[in-house]
């Protein structure tokens, strides 16, 4: 290497740092597919009822009440919206919102909680939990 293309170097380093940052920026939050987002910045501007599933993929009673809570996010879209934080991709989120314990469910409306739940809960109590 010589000493004249250090700085194309440096330079293709920087690029490539660069790049690396915008994709890992443009992934989603967390490890979701419920809803329309994974980010809990909706909470703050959704005009509808926002309930919060805060999960593990190792968590017995995540895994059991998963497919209710996606099978909810599509019978209630439009008129509520479900996200699903994993708890471990986002440990900071998760202690900011007080969460103790897994599956926690959280309730919002209009940028306010509402209502909260631990451990695995029916698909009615989470409409309950949303007003619905």
């Amino acid at each position: 290497m010589k000493k004249e293309n250090i700085g194309l170097w440096i330079t293709g380093a920087f690029l490539l740092l660069m790049g690396w940052i915008a994709f890992d920026m443009l992934r989603p939050a967390s490890g979701g597919g419920v809803g329309s987002t994974t980010s809990i910045a909706a909470v703050r501007t959704a005009k509808v009822p926002v309930l919060v599933e805060f999960y593990a993929d190792w968590c017995g009673p995540c895994k059991v009440v998963g497919p209710m809570v996606e099978e909810l996010s599509r019978e209630l879209k439009g008129k509520a919206l479900v996200v699903r934080i994993n708890i471990d991709e986002d440990p900071k989120l998760a202690r900011s919102h007080g969460v103790r314990g897994v599956p926690t469910f959280i309730a919002y409306k209009s940028g306010r909680e509402t209502g909260r739940e631990v451990g695995g809960i029916p698909k009615e109590r989470m409409r309950e939990l949303l007003g619905l």
